[in-house]
């Protein structure tokens, strides 16, 4: 399965190319990713104007020209069913990753997204099949939603319960973790160090 990296900064506060260990938390992202087992290739998905700074960091940047991050991933979406993750998760957990994976060849469903017991969806930590995920895009920028969170009410997703999966290994909750503070990379420089 392809895994895609969303590095499309919408906000003032995303900084993918933040330092985490003296590396940009997207390259780190991108490696953790490539560790699962079930993912056969990464791609990144940049701000075409800011193509040069991202091919200095990840191995297969793909540049588009978009409003925001749901009309990004729609101009760079694959042909087949894709891992999507953010270019700030510096602690994916391959395990996870594979575990993901396996359940959603079984399955087959539109998609396979973790769910929170408060009902939040982990939407870029997920797999998606990609007529669906155009489909859930195409229906939420007509309804004038600009937030990639909203796509879960037009997809007919099978959930996956995060508080489930943590209570057989409280590794799990990491995978969601992501970097946009200092006291975030302190953490992720921590857990990195310990996770070698």
């Amino acid at each position: 399965m392809l895994g895609v990296i969303l590095a499309f900064p919408e906000k003032r506060w995303e900084n993918y190319t933040v330092p985490v260990l003296d590396e940009p938390v997207v390259r780190i992202t991108e490696r953790r990713l490539s560790l699962s087992k079930r993912i056969d290739g990464v791609i990144t998905v940049v701000r075409r104007d800011r193509l040069k700074t991202y091919s200095l960091h990840v191995s297969n940047p793909v540049p588009v020209t978009a409003g925001g991050k749901m009309e990004a991933l729609l101009r760079a979406l694959p042909d087949g069913p894709f891992f999507l993750a953010e270019g700030n998760m510096s602690l994916i957990m391959p395990f996870l990753v594979n575990y993901m994976v396996g359940l959603f060849y079984e399955g087959e469903p539109e998609a396979l997204i973790p769910l929170w017991k408060d009902g939040t969806a982990e939407v870029t930590h997920a797999i998606y099949e990609p007529d669906a995920l155009r489909d859930a895009v195409s229906a939420a920028l007509a309804e004038g939603y600009r937030s990639l969170s909203r796509i879960t009410e037009f997809l007919d997703y099978e959930p996956l319960p995060v508080e489930e999966l943590a209570k057989r290994n409280p590794k799990v909750t990491l995978s969601f973790f992501r970097v946009k503070s200092p006291i975030d990379v302190g953490f992720a420089e921590e857990t990195l160090k310990k996770l070698k």
